[in-house]
């Protein structure tokens, strides 16, 4: 029998749709909040189905929105050099296509108060020669956190106490030749917080580099998700360098996950927020907590964590992630950078004690 090229064509498609059906890691999670993601158990791929990914790593299909999400980059205090996760995932970065890179916090390794500043220059020299020089030049913009490592915001007797770090990290971030490509809503506090959207997303940046969001950083925050252009996004999402609730073993004590984390998860749900990603914890998870998903995003540079409630290794990890605006889903595909094999969700904890509250893995249909 002739087979036509529609035909076989048609033949393909299905068999790449079973194998994505096989392969796909995640089950996408339902919410009550206005378009809030939806169970999809099979996802249904289009007749020209996207799915770029670098040689030899597992592809998924690629949302309308690629965010490729990366964090805790740094090595020890003072290093003006990455490990070698980190050199491979930005230069394999752009082969995933994305739309954006998003950065937990600690991009440098700071919060020293011996270092001096022409160190500090030096790191800062060191993170643009390594990590957003090579995405500029691929067209990438990069939103990102402040962490702990590059501009802490910890107050002792009334000062700052990194108030150089902090000064430093302005003068970098503010340099135009420097800048993140990002379409700025609200820069006024860059880059400590500050909103900007893409493709129909709302972004918040807080500044979460301490376990306590400064009052009026708060406020700011409620104002900029209760505007317009945060209330008629597709979607909203926000981002802070520590967690609301601890995930790592050595993180789950007072000061390494944020203060008060009940009232700030109701804030975000109480405007529509999606997703919370954070960093700090070294250690990746993906969760949910109520109408909100966590990213706990895992460390790229040195000293991953052990998960709580886990007798896994620790993993250095980088995750893609695909929205669909139509129906609003999320789908994480997170790779482990050492192996270079896609996590299994269902390898980690179907849920988190931590000392601030119980977290749930985001497969999961919780009441």
């Amino acid at each position: 029998m002739k087979v036509t090229r529609r035909q076989l064509l048609i033949l393909a498609g299905g068999t790449f749709g079973f194998g994505f059906f096989k392969l796909t890691r995640q089950t996408l999670r339902t919410s009550e909040l206005p378009g809030q993601s939806q169970i999809v158990a099979s996802p249904i791929l289009s007749q020209a189905v996207i799915a770029p990914a670098p040689p030899g790593f597992y592809a998924p299909t690629k949302g309308d929105i690629r965010i490729a999400t990366i964090s805790d980059l740094n090595s020890q205090y003072g290093s003006t050099t990455y490990e070698p996760e980190v050199k491979r995932a930005i230069s394999l970065i752009p082969q995933w296509q994305p739309d954006l890179v998003l950065c937990g916090g600690d991009m440098i390794a700071g919060q020293k108060q011996s270092l001096t500043e022409a160190q500090i220059k030096a790191m800062w020299a060191a993170f643009d020669d390594n990590i957003t020089a090579p995405l500029r030049q691929a067209g990438i913009p990069f939103g990102f956190t402040i962490g702990n490592h590059d501009a802490s915001g910890a107050i002792a007797n009334g000062k700052l106490s990194f108030a150089k770090e902090r000064e430093l990290a302005t003068a970098y971030w503010r340099d135009a030749k420097h800048n993140p490509g990002l379409e700025f809503i609200d820069k006024t506090g860059f880059p400590f917080y500050y909103s900007f959207t893409q493709k129909g997303i709302f972004y918040l940046v807080w500044d979460a580099s301490t376990d306590r969001i400064p009052t009026e950083v708060l406020t700011w925050a409620e104002k900029s998700l209760n505007s317009p252009a945060a209330q008629q996004a597709k979607i909203r999402i926000a981002i802070g360098h520590l967690p609301l609730y601890a995930v790592a073993v050595g993180r789950d004590n007072h000061g390494n996950y944020l203060t008060n984390a009940p009232a700030l998860q109701s804030l975000l749900e109480k405007y529509g927020v999606q997703l919370y990603i954070s960093g700090h914890h070294h250690a990746y998870y993906p969760g949910k907590r109520g109408q909100l998903e966590l990213l706990h995003a895992g460390a790229l540079g040195s000293g991953p964590r052990k998960l709580l409630n886990s007798n896994l290794p620790p993993q250095k990890t980088l995750t893609i992630l695909d929205l669909q605006l139509s129906p609003i889903t999320l789908v994480y595909t997170t790779y482990n950078m050492k192996t270079l094999q896609v996590i299994d969700i269902k390898t980690l904890p179907e849920k988190i004690t931590a000392p601030n509250g119980i977290i749930w893995r985001r497969d999961l249909q919780v009441n």
